[in-house]
C-alpha cells in the first residue's frame, strides 16, 4: 500500500511499522555497513506511481531504506514524500538488464538503473537480507 509520509501521522508510521518492522538500531546499521540507498533513478514504474511522479518535472528518483522485516522505497512528488512499504515475503527481486532492476510488490513496481557499482552491491544485500528472512527447510537442519 501507498502511503503519504510527508506529515507526522502516527497511524501511518504504526502501518508501517507492523508491514516491515522498527528502524534498524545503530548496532544492526553499522554490521550492515548502512541500512540506505544512494540515490536511485527510475526507469519504470505502475501506473499508480507513475501517475503521480510524472506531476513535476524533476528527475524520477527514489531510495530504499532497509527494515527489520522488508524494504521501504521513497520517492518525492510535488514537495510531497510517498512510500511504499514492501516486506520481505511479498518482496520479487528481478535483474532486467544489465544496468536495470526490478522490485515488485503486488500491483506495484519500480525498476531502478544501476549504473554505479555501489547499487549491485546494495542490492546484493537486500537480496541476502530476503533470503536470511526466508522458511528453513528439511535439508538445512
Amino acid at each position: 500500500m501507498l502511503h503519504n509520509v510527508s506529515y507526522n501521522n502516527r497511524e501511518i508510521e504504526r502501518k508501517i511499522a507492523l508491514e516491515v518492522g522498527p528502524m534498524l538500531t545503530l548496532k544492526e546499521r553499522w554490521k550492515l555497513k548502512g541500512s540506505g540507498s544512494p540515490r536511485l533513478y527510475v526507469t519504470d514504474c505502475s501506473i499508480h506511481i507513475y501517475n503521480l511522479m510524472v506531476l513535476d518535472i524533476n528527475a524520477n528518483t527514489c531510495n530504499i531504506e532497509l527494515r527489520e522485516k522488508g524494504i521501504i522505497i521513497r520517492f518525492r512528488s510535488l514537495l510531497e514524500t510517498y512510500a511504499l512499504p514492501i516486506p520481505y515475503y511479498k518482496l520479487t527481486l528481478y535483474k532486467g538488464r544489465a544496468e536495470e532492476y526490478s522490485l515488485y510488490r503486488d500491483n506495484y513496481f519500480f525498476k531502478i538503473r544501476a549504473d554505479k557499482k555501489g547499487i549491485h552491491k546494495f542490492i546484493e544485500k537486500i537480496s541476502q537480507l530476503k533470503s536470511d528472512q526466508g522458511f528453513t527447510y528439511v535439508d538445512d537442519l
